[in-house]
């Protein structure tokens, strides 16, 4: 005779939450690969320097391989909650560059900038109904 157990094991409560993490850390990393190698042209069409561009893309780069690897993590909330402020930081900061005329943006610069808004609301948002599942 076999007995087989019924357990909520971390893998069966935490998989929004993981995908959300490593979605945003892949396509953040993809992201920022992209500005690191144009970072002249894109300099040019947002506004920005070349350099400030670029430090923006290696910084997209870094942030992704911080959260794939926290989305690793067996106990999951907490990285979760962190990344979720994060991106939620993000959100704000974009929002106060463009509102407070931070950066001399270009009209496709501000595009850019309210556009990574609404991706890093997303991806919160997403984190958010990860962690709220696993409590």
């Amino acid at each position: 005779m076999t007995a087989t157990t019924t357990r909520t094991t971390p893998d069966q409560t935490d998989s929004l939450l993981r995908l959300a993490l490593r979605l945003d850390a892949t396509l953040t990393g993809i992201c920022g690969l992209a500005v690191a190698a144009f970072a002249g042209p894109l300099a040019e069409l947002t506004g920005l320097t070349s350099t400030i561009t670029y430090v923006l893309g290696a910084a997209l780069v870094l942030y992704g391989v911080v959260v794939y690897g926290l989305a690793g993590l067996r106990l999951l909330r907490r990285a979760g909650i962190g990344v979720m402020i994060a991106n939620l930081v993000c959100t704000v900061g974009a929002v106060l560059v463009v509102v407070e005329g931070l950066a001399p943006l270009t009209g496709v610069g501000v595009a850019v900038a309210l556009a990574s808004a609404v991706y890093t609301t997303f991806f919160a948002a997403w984190q958010y109904l990860g962690v709220r599942r696993l409590a």
